[in-house]
């Protein structure tokens, strides 16, 4: 039976700055295709990872102007095929159609927003190989796990666990995919 394709290889530490090491580390060699998993915010580690994803705020804004698009084509079509002409009231009152243009606008931000955010993280993702790995489940209490994905370039499935394990980690882990 031929052996499990590789997910990445997960190494465990006690500390955040061992983990901050560790990432600025594997950076220095080469490898590219990182993640990190803490219980707690870490200072410093998004810009290691280079965590820098922009296209979230990107949807918001084009949620935000379709939203204000479709509420202004609305009212505007609206009043073009029901005029209603009285004391001499204009029949596009742009000001009377601030308060849907602006409800619709944010509306539309916070739906391409967050459905945007769950379908560029995978979400909802039921099972997740790391999941799997014996002290995963410390990763919400008070352990740092860092782990270098075996779609990386330099990923090397003996060389990246001994690689990991001389930065100081306290147990280095092959997860299967």
């Amino acid at each position: 039976m031929p052996e499990p394709r590789p997910y990445g290889v997960l190494a465990e530490f006690k500390e955040p700055e061992g983990l901050l090491e560790a990432a600025r580390r594997a950076r220095a060699e080469g490898y590219r295709d990182l993640d990190a998993f803490t219980p707690f915010p870490v200072e410093g580690l998004a810009d290691i990872l280079r965590l820098n994803d922009r296209r979230v705020l990107w949807l918001g804004l084009i949620g935000g102007c379709t939203g204000f698009a479709i509420a202004l084509a609305m009212q505007l079509f609206t009043n073009f095929d029901y005029p209603i002409n009285v004391g001499g009231r204009p029949l596009y009152p742009l000001s009377a159609f601030a308060v849907v243009a602006f409800e619709l606008t944010v509306l539309f931000a916070a739906a391409f927003t967050a459905i945007g955010m769950l379908a560029l993280n995978r979400l909802p993702r039921l099972s997740y190989p790391v999941f799997a790995a014996a002290r995963f489940y410390l990763a919400s209490k008070d352990r740092f796990f860092l782990c270098i994905k075996a779609d990386d370039p330099r990923f090397d499935r003996s060389e990246t666990p001994r690689f990991l394990q001389a930065l100081g980690a306290e147990s280095v882990e092959l997860v299967a995919e």
